[in-house]
């Protein structure tokens, strides 16, 4: 497994275990629909393609005609 994509697991884990703490906490309310749910998506998006070394916008951009580079952190 790549640096890369254990950064994209971690990031992603992060993200996820922040939104569960805040919900816990009584901070975020994530039972009713708010912004809070597009920065879950994109916890999980992160977190799953860590595993699976799919990204939607990854897919996007290429589509568009950038290309892929060295990661870097």
């Amino acid at each position: 497994m790549s640096i890369e994509r254990i950064v994209r697991i971690v990031a992603g884990f992060f993200i996820l275990l922040s939104l569960f703490l805040a919900h816990n906490a009584g901070v975020a309310d994530l039972s009713q629909m708010s912004w809070l749910w597009f920065t879950a998506f994109v916890g999980a998006n992160l977190f799953q393609s860590g595993f699976t070394n799919l990204c939607p916008l990854v897919t996007i951009l290429k589509k568009m005609g950038f290309k892929e580079g060295s990661a870097c952190c």
